[in-house]
């Protein structure tokens, strides 16, 4: 936090921080005796056995510049876990986020949900790191990594658009609801293909499967997206 501090300092502009807090040293028992024999504590119940309830408060932390920080707490309360097995003793789950984006625009609720949405850029942050195959960069010299980093942008975003724009239709091999095919995916089922060149009536012609949906899929992408007329 501190060094997010200084580097804004340096660039002298707001830079805001959202970060997980570890209860390890938090009686996480005490205080939800305290939370439930509150009678203002407002109890969410996402299913049978099982309410949350959200909070925040104004920390103090040296070296921030008189930033103002505060921290989002939640705390689940189960008794009743997600098989259906009825509990002996309720099982009681802190969570906190700390951070210094501001409350008239970010709520408790937004402040939980921005943070979620961390393990999605992982993922894209995976797919492209592994399914690129950018683990080792090939060059020792920073200026050909950096091209082969743009160049494999473009790769991605094309990528991308054919997973997005292929995800539904009549012929899409969809073996499950989704929202966007993993760049890996998208490379298995519409780029690598097991085909053989033919040479006939002098011409060459690419002879694919009979079964392969996913060829069928890929021809309609590309004659309606790059050849529209």
């Amino acid at each position: 936090m501190r060094a997010i501090a200084a580097q804004a300092a340096g660039l002298r502009r707001r830079i805001d921080f959202l970060i997980k807090w570890n209860p390890r040293s938090t009686p996480v028992e005490a205080l939800a005796a305290a939370k439930c024999a509150d009678a203002s504590t407002v109890w969410t119940h996402p299913r049978p056995g099982k309410r949350e309830c959200v909070w925040s408060e104004r920390i103090d932390i040296e070296g921030l510049g008189g930033q103002p920080v505060r921290r989002v707490y939640r705390l689940c309360e189960r008794v009743i876990d997600r098989r259906g097995q009825v509990m002996l003793l309720p099982e009681y789950i802190l969570e906190g986020w700390t951070t210094t984006l501001p409350s008239a625009g970010f709520d408790e609720a937004s402040v939980i949900a921005l943070y979620a949405d961390h393990a999605t850029h992982e993922q894209f942050h995976s797919e492209f790191k592994s399914d690129m195959d950018l683990e080792r960069l090939p060059s020792g010299k920073f200026d050909t990594n950096y091209l082969v980093c743009q160049l494999a942008a473009v790769a991605l975003n094309l990528l991308r658009l054919m997973g997005q724009y292929s995800l539904h239709g009549p012929h899409s091999p969809l073996r499950h609801s989704a929202q966007r095919r993993r760049i890996k995916t998208v490379m298995q089922e519409l780029m690598f293909k097991a085909a053989r060149m033919i040479h006939h009536a002098g011409r060459w012609v690419l002879g694919l499967s009979a079964n392969d949906r996913a060829a069928t899929v890929l021809q309609g992408h590309y004659s309606l997206h790059l050849h529209p007329g």
